[in-house]
């Protein structure tokens, strides 16, 4: 997998490692409103709960949490790829 780095489109100003299959590049800055959402099932609540890190490098976490935040639920997919994706960060740092 490619990474380079491409200007966020909202903002203009920071810059976001992307790969080539995505569209449109939003940095974590720009997303951090959308991301402070209020979480009321509290088993979510501490599955979302990671180091803000993780959330700032990794543009797949937000969008789970994104998606999560907008329509409430997520597929036994998407939450198996989101601990992944925790667990390899993990094993990194």
């Amino acid at each position: 997998m490619v990474l380079y780095k491409e200007l966020c489109r909202k903002c203009r100003k920071n810059y976001v490692k992307i790969t080539s299959k995505e569209k449109y590049p939003v940095c974590y800055e720009c997303q951090k409103k959308e991301l402070d959402g209020k979480i009321k099932d509290s088993k979510m609540k501490k599955f979302f709960e990671i180091p803000e890190d993780f959330y700032r490098e990794n543009n797949f976490l937000r969008s789970i949490k994104l998606n999560y935040l907008r329509y409430g639920n997520l597929s036994e997919k998407q939450i198996e790829a989101f601990k992944k994706t925790v667990r390899n960060m993990k094993q990194k740092s």
